[in-house]
């Protein structure tokens, strides 16, 4: 079987290929299980096998190219265009094959086993802060309703808390206990993620590459210990601007005959890289609001000529990219002296 090129359509225990020989001629299209995928890679020539990225695809990256197969992980974006008619897996698998024939389409990196268990660890602490916020509103709106108001932040939870284990919690006796578990869910969920917080604290402040980074301003242990995670060396950009783009942090554009319209940052990519950058730059703006003559002169001038939103949308791009230059570098972040600057520290300080 002369095959050079195998588009992979990956499910969770229902596989599809589609084989193409190097003319681009479909010479294999075969349904499989679960169970028979490293059986049958393990019996193919080295090959190109692409395959959409997604929550498994690092794994079946990692195996086969341990079984000597190349693999490109294609973002799925870029493969819909390429589905003739109606989806079916067969065709899903035969766009797979085209799109990653596409020499302007970049593929995304194999994230090794560690990368994957930080990044664990990580959506495993949003999803429980997102669970206590989730509380805290339903608490605070239950007690709301019988007039038992608190002052926002941890204070305000507190004294509800107190409220509700005092003798008058102000709300009828059968809603007390309700509220009570509540409440004991959100302690014992600060609790946990406290615990991961330590633990993630810990990670960065162990690993050279995060502890460097966290040097940057507006990077802290969390957000280095996410940039690591997420792109590892970061070697799979070519820029800065490109990693600044793959967080979603430069200009949506919509242009045509020659006019260019840019309608604020294109919020694609990585999320959760996103929103660290835009509270650590967040932090920065603040501080040099209230402090001018401690700031650069490049945010004082943003903020002199735009609103605080975009002036902290703008420090979020800039730290993305003097992160991924540290990153890369390998070299300790180093903040720009008034008089000399080397032509790549000027680089960084014009970026926008």
């Amino acid at each position: 079987m002369n095959v050079s090129m195998i588009g992979l359509d990956i499910a969770k225990n229902v596989f599809q290929v589609h084989g193409e020989d190097a003319s681009g001629r479909a010479v294999v299209q075969k349904r499989l299980s679960r169970g028979k995928m490293v059986d049958f890679f393990s019996k193919l020539p080295p090959c190109v096998v692409a395959l959409e990225a997604c929550g498994t695809s690092h794994y079946w990256g990692r195996t086969l190219r341990a079984l000597g197969h190349e693999v490109r992980l294609i973002p799925a974006g870029y493969v819909k265009p390429f589905v003739r008619r109606n989806k079916t897996d067969a065709r899903d698998a035969a766009a797979i094959c085209v799109a990653a024939r596409q020499s302007d389409i970049r593929p995304v990196a194999v994230k090794s086993e560690e990368q994957q268990a930080l990044r664990g660890v990580e959506r495993s602490r949003d999803l429980l802060v997102k669970q206590r916020t989730q509380l805290t509103n339903h608490l605070r709106a239950m007690m709301a309703e019988f007039g038992v108001i608190a002052a926002q932040g941890v204070k305000g939870l507190a004294a509800l808390a107190g409220r509700l284990s005092s003798s008058d919690p102000g709300v009828p006796d059968i809603l007390v206990e309700p509220l009570r578990a509540l409440a004991r869910q959100i302690e014992a969920l600060s609790r946990e993620i406290d615990a991961l917080e330590e633990r993630i604290v810990a990670e960065a402040r162990s690993n050279p590459q995060m502890r460097r980074l966290s040097t940057v301003p507006g990077v802290g242990y969390l957000t280095a210990h996410a940039i690591v995670a997420a792109i590892g060396d970061g070697r799979q950009f070519s820029s800065a601007r490109g990693f600044a783009a793959w967080a979603g942090l430069t200009p949506r554009e919509q242009s045509s005959a020659g006019k260019r319209r840019h309608k604020g940052v294109s919020r694609q990519g990585e999320g959760r890289l996103r929103k660290l950058f835009a509270l650590g730059a967040a932090t920065v703006m603040r501080s040099a609001r209230a402090k001018p003559e401690r700031a650069t002169a490049w945010r004082r001038g943003i903020l002199a000529r735009r609103p605080m939103k975009v002036a902290v949308l703008a420090q979020a791009a800039k730290t993305a990219r003097i992160a991924w230059a540290v990153l890369v570098s390998g070299e300790p972040y180093l903040p720009l002296a008034p008089t000399r600057q080397s032509h790549a520290s000027r680089s960084l300080a014009t970026a926008p």
